[in-house]
C-alpha cells in the first residue's frame, strides 16, 4: 500500500498545512481516511484525479474531516463529470450530515441527481464492513461526543493500517493498534494535554510496527524536528 499525506494539518491551518486527508492506493482501490474542506485543492496541487478514488472513510462530523466531501460531490457532478461509483463510510448519520452540509454550502444543490452511484454506509464498533477484500472495522474514540468519532482499521490477508481520528488515548484505543503495520496518529499538542486528542506523551502507548504522526498544531510542529517518530507533511508519500 502507497499512504500519501494530501493533508496533514489540523482544523486551523497550522504552518500552513491543509485539513486532513489521507490518500491509501493498491493495485485494486484508491480509499482516503477523511477528507477535509482543502482536500479537493490538495488533490490537485499533486495532481491526482479525484475521480480516481472509490471510496471515502470518514472518522467523525467535524468540518476539518469531512468537511470537503460537498466539495467533492459537487465538482464530480459539474466539473470533472465522474462516471464510476464513490462509496462514503462513516460514523451514524453521515448521509443526512453530508448532504446537510452540501445543501449549506450549495444552496439549491438538493435537486441535483448525479450521474454516478453514491452509496453511503455506516460503521460503528458492533461490526465491520467487508468492501471487496477490505475489512473495514471501527471503534468509538473519546472525542466531541455530538461527532459521533471513530478510530479506524483496514485490514487485508497481508496488511493492517489504524487511523485514530481525533481523540484521546484510550485502553481501547491501544488495543485497536496492536500489530498494525502502520497507525497514522493525531499528536496534538507536544507538552501537556489538551481535552479530546492525542498528545506526544501518549504516542508511546500505541502498539503498531510504525507510527506516522499528523493533526499537529503548531505547539507540537515547533517540536518536530527533535523527535524519532516519522511527521508528516503534506504531500508526503509511505509505502507498507
Amino acid at each position: 500500500m502507497e499512504v500519501r499525506f494530501i493533508g496533514s494539518g489540523d482544523a486551523f491551518g497550522s504552518g500552513g498545512r491543509l485539513q486532513p486527508c489521507m490518500l491509501v492506493t493498491d493495485n485494486e482501490t484508491r480509499f482516503t481516511f477523511d477528507f477535509g474542506v482543502t482536500s479537493l485543492i490538495g488533490l490537485h496541487q499533486q495532481k491526482i484525479d479525484p475521480n480516481t478514488i472509490d471510496i471515502v472513510l470518514l472518522s467523525h462530523l467535524h468540518g476539518d474531516h469531512c468537511g470537503g466531501v460537498p466539495f467533492l460531490l459537487m465538482d464530480a457532478m459539474l466539473g470533472s463529470k465522474r462516471k464510476n461509483p464513490l462509496t462514503i463510510i462513516g460514523p451514524s448519520g453521515i448521509e443526512s450530515h453530508i448532504k446537510q452540509l452540501q445543501e449549506l454550502l450549495f444552496p439549491g444543490s438538493h435537486i441535483m441527481e448525479p450521474k454516478f452511484t453514491v452509496k453511503y454506509l455506516e460503521i460503528d464498533s458492533k461490526e465491520s464492513i467487508q468492501f471487496g477484500k477490505y475489512k473495514v472495522s471501527a471503534i468509538d474514540a473519546k472525542h466531541t461526543v455530538t461527532t459521533n468519532p471513530m478510530s479506524l482499521k483496514i485490514e487485508t490477508d497481508k496488511k493492517i493500517l489504524v487511523y485514530t481520528g481525533d481523540g484521546e488515548l484510550t485502553e481501547t484505543l491501544i488495543d485497536f493498534t496492536d500489530k498494525a503495520d502502520l497507525v497514522i496518529a493525531e499528536c496534538y499538542y507536544f507538552d501537556k494535554p489538551i481535552r479530546w486528542h492525542l498528545n506526544y506523551p501518549d504516542i508511546h502507548n500505541l502498539k503498531a510496527k510504525k507510527t506516522i504522526l499528523t493533526h499537529m498544531h503548531q505547539n507540537m510542529l515547533n517540536h518536530k524536528d527533535e523527535l524519532p517518530e516519522i511527521c508528516a507533511y503534506d504531500g508526503m508519500v509511505i509505502n507498507i
